[in-house]
């Protein structure tokens, strides 16, 4: 009874508007809590294939074709992404993409970075690079470029000056015929 009889001291307008003043703070807390993306879980690479991811990762650019670094969580240096909605995301570090064992996954040459690619199902694709000591995956949602292969030129450098190729020569899939 003793909780009853403080409400009602309480003012008219203070105990009509703390019932909506409440339910509106817990609503802008969990909006505040919850970033809408989901998180993406690092790869646990190996020791020498994390010194190369680490490299990268200080190599990224802060922007990808006018989509600003906004990495997802929880925050590692080996996940990388860019853009909201949709978002590209980058790892490095994992287990060898199976689509790779297939060799009918080609995808482009990038600046000197041969890359194999697969559609996601959904619209757009996965790349990732297979001839480097560490396994980089790019995976661009459809509708995020005007190309789906767009982003590649922005990361293919970083890729190339800091995750090496096994045999330290180029690409394989990048010599043309006449090398």
């Amino acid at each position: 009874m003793a909780y009853r009889d403080l409400l009602n001291r309480l003012p008219a307008p203070v105990r009509w508007l703390a019932p909506p003043a409440v339910l509106l703070a817990c609503t802008a807390g969990l909006v505040a809590s919850w970033s809408g993306e989901p998180d993406v879980a690092p790869p646990e690479p190996s020791a020498d294939a994390a010194q190369y991811c680490r490299a990268l990762d200080a190599a990224l650019p802060a922007e990808v074709l006018g989509h600003a670094r906004r990495d997802p969580s929880p925050a590692s240096p080996y996940t990388a992404a860019w853009a909201s909605s949709p978002r590209t995301v980058l790892t490095c570090g994992g287990d060898r993409p199976e689509f790779l064992d297939d060799g009918t996954r080609t995808g482009p040459c990038v600046d000197e970075v041969s890359w194999g690619m697969v559609e996601d199902g959904s619209g757009g694709y996965r790349f990732a690079t297979g001839l480097r000591k560490a396994y980089v995956v790019v995976e661009v949602p459809a509708g995020a470029y005007g190309n789906y292969a767009d982003p590649l030129g922005s990361l293919a450098g970083a890729v190339r000056s800091t995750v090496p190729t096994w045999d330290g020569k180029a690409d394989s899939g990048c010599l043309d015929e006449t090398s």
